[in-house]
């Protein structure tokens, strides 16, 4: 079977900083890594999208937010917001969540959850961090119900020596391709939708978004 890292260059998936992650992540930083009008932007997204809104009447608006922190930026909280991250401080200092659990991803991208556990996902400026993305939107397309979305937002601040070096050399548009081309290897997902949601030019922080519904037919 064809490794689906092969078609990306030598040295794409690596970082400046390979230490440990936990170490990177242990200190507590209760800050919020893009401007107010980008998060105006990614609450809005996720309201038109409707992430979070029960799709059946028998299910919740099960949301996991991956890769999560102190803040989740939802206008109005889903019925039931599971967070991961790397800082267990920061997640117990989150109002939305309702199950906080800390997980480090670029060490095992397993995620800890039963097939089909919620309905939709979302990762808020840190796709760029993932040594092994592939691994984890499959991971993410078996934990979501058939249809269910994974919302990936990001801008183009970051923590430079924690950054995939490939994400480092790509443009803003380029690494749209990237998120989208994610979801395209790992299979169990419809085409990625991408999107600007920041007035072009504009001052400040942009903000862009991919996301892709799992296949409804897929083997559950």
């Amino acid at each position: 079977m064809e490794d689906p890292y092969d078609r990306f260059p030598a040295g794409f998936f690596s970082r400046a900083d390979e230490s440990n992650d936990q170490l990177f992540y242990d200190p507590l930083r209760l800050v919020t890594h893009i401007d107010d009008r980008a998060i105006r932007a990614v609450g809005t997204l996720y309201e038109h999208l409707e992430i979070g809104a029960p799709k059946r009447k028998d299910l919740g608006g099960r949301v996991l937010d991956l890769m999560s922190s102190w803040v989740s930026h939802f206008i109005q909280p889903p019925t039931h917001l599971t967070v991961l991250g790397m800082n267990e401080r920061e997640l117990a200092a989150n109002p939305f969540a309702v199950q906080r659990v800390v997980h480090d991803l670029n060490a095992n991208p397993v995620l800890p959850f039963d097939d089909h556990s919620f309905d939709d996902a979302v990762c808020c400026v840190s796709i760029d961090y993932l040594a092994t993305p592939i691994e984890v939107m499959r991971e993410l397309q078996r934990v979501l119900q058939p249809g269910g979305r994974f919302v990936c937002t990001f801008s183009n601040r970051c923590f430079p020596t924690k950054a995939i070096r490939g994400w480092l050399s790509l443009n803003d548009d380029q690494r749209c391709q990237l998120v989208a081309e994610y979801f395209a290897l790992a299979g169990g997902f419809e085409p990625a939708e991408m999107a600007l949601c920041t007035a072009p030019g504009s001052h400040g922080d942009p903000l862009y978004a991919v996301w892709a519904a799992t296949q409804a037919d897929r083997d559950r």
